[in-house]
C-alpha cells in the first residue's frame, strides 16, 4: 500500500520572528495613514450601495409592471368602448337607411294617395293569414277610419300601381284584405293592349300565377308575354284600368274553348307593407295647384 507524499515546512524560529514583525509593521502603518479604515468603508458603501440598487431595480420592475397591467386593463376597456360606439354608430346608420327607405316608401304612396280623384284611406298591412298560404291580409284600418267592407285595395310599390284585392270583413280598428291571388277572388279584366275582357283569378298561393280565363282563341297573334292586363271597371267593384299582372305564359287547348293565359302580378306580395283602400263613392278633397 502506497503512503501519500507529506510536506514538511520548517520554519526556524529567526524567521518568524521577522513575519510578525513584518506583520505589526503593516498594520501599524494602515491605522496611521486611514488606509485601513478607508478600505472598510469603501467596502461596505459598495456593497450597501449594490444592494440599495437592486432593490430599486426589483421595485422598479414590479412598479413597471403593475403600471403596465394598468394601461393594458385601462386600453382594453377602451378598445371595447370603441367597439361599441363603433357597433353604436353602424346599428344607428342602419336605422337611419332603413328610415330613409321607410319614408321613401310612405311619400311615393302619399303622392299617389293625393294623385287619385277617389277618397282613400292609406294603410299598412299588420298580419298575413299563413294557414291559407297567404290567402287574407290584415290592415291597421276600420271602420272608425271609414272602411267599409267590398272597398277596393291598391297599392303604389317600386313606381308601379297595382290591384292589392278587395275589403272583405271590417273591424273597427282593423280590416281584412281579399287579395287578388285568392282561389275565391274573381276579378273582372282587360287586357290593356287588345281591350279583350275576361276574368282573372288566383290559385291561393304566391308561388303561383294568376290565371286570366275566357279570353278567345282567335286572338291568340295579337298577344305577346309581357302585355298588362287590367281591372275592366266594370259592376263598380273595382276602379278601372288598375293593372292586375302582365302575361307569362300563353297557351292554345283544344280541349278548350280559349286561351290559357297566366300572368305574374304587378305586386309584390312578398314585400307589400303598405296599402291604399279606395271610397270610390267619394272624390279625393285634394287641391289642384
Amino acid at each position: 500500500m502506497s503512503k501519500k507524499p507529506r510536506f514538511n515546512i520548517k520554519l526556524r524560529l529567526p524567521e518568524i520572528v521577522l513575519f510578525f514583525l513584518l506583520l505589526i509593521s503593516s498594520v501599524s502603518l494602515g491605522f496611521k495613514s486611514g488606509s485601513f479604515i478607508l478600505n472598510i468603508k469603501q467596502i461596505g458603501f459598495s456593497i450597501f450601495s449594490s444592494v440599495e440598487k437592486s432593490v430599486n431595480y426589483v421595485y422598479s420592475s414590479i412598479t413597471n409592471t403593475f403600471n403596465a397591467v394598468s394601461e393594458l386593463r385601462q386600453l382594453r376597456k377602451d378598445y371595447n368602448d370603441l367597439v361599441l360606439k363603433l357597433e353604436n354608430y353602424e346599428e344607428m346608420q342602419r336605422s337611419n337607411a332603413e328610415i330613409r327607405k321607410e319614408n321613401e316608401r310612405l311619400k311615393e304612396q302619399l303622392d299617389f294617395s293625393i294623385s287619385l280623384d277617389e277618397k282613400n284611406i292609406p294603410s299598412r298591412i299588420i298580419s298575413r293569414d299563413l294557414d291559407s298560404a297567404y290567402s287574407y291580409l290584415t290592415i291597421d284600418k276600420g271602420s272608425v277610419n271609414g272602411i267599409k267592407k267590398g272597398m277596393p285595395v291598391i297599392a303604389f310599390q317600386n313606381g308601379n300601381n297595382g290591384l292589392v284585392g278587395k275589403i272583405v270583413q271590417v273591424g273597427t280598428f282593423t280590416a281584412q284584405v281579399m287579395p287578388v291571388y285568392n282561389i275565391d277572388n274573381i276579378v273582372s279584366a282587360r287586357i290593356q293592349k287588345t281591350r279583350d275582357l275576361g276574368l282573372v283569378n288566383g290559385l291561393g298561393s304566391l308561388d303561383q300565377p294568376l290565371n286570366l280565363k275566357y279570353i278567345r282563341k282567335s286572338i291568340a297573334n295579337d298577344l305577346s308575354y309581357g302585355d298588362i292586363v287590367v281591372t275592366s271597371g266594370e259592376n263598380d267593384n273595382y276602379m278601372k284600368d288598375i293593372p292586375i299582372g302582365s302575361i307569362s305564359k300563353i297557351a292554345v287547348l283544344d280541349y278548350e274553348s280559349s286561351l290559357t293565359i297566366e300572368l305574374n302580378p304587378i305586386l309584390d306580395f312578398s314585400r307589400l307593407e303598405n296599402v291604399i283602400v279606395v271610397n270610390q263613392k267619394e272624390l279625393n278633397d285634394r287641391k289642384d295647384n
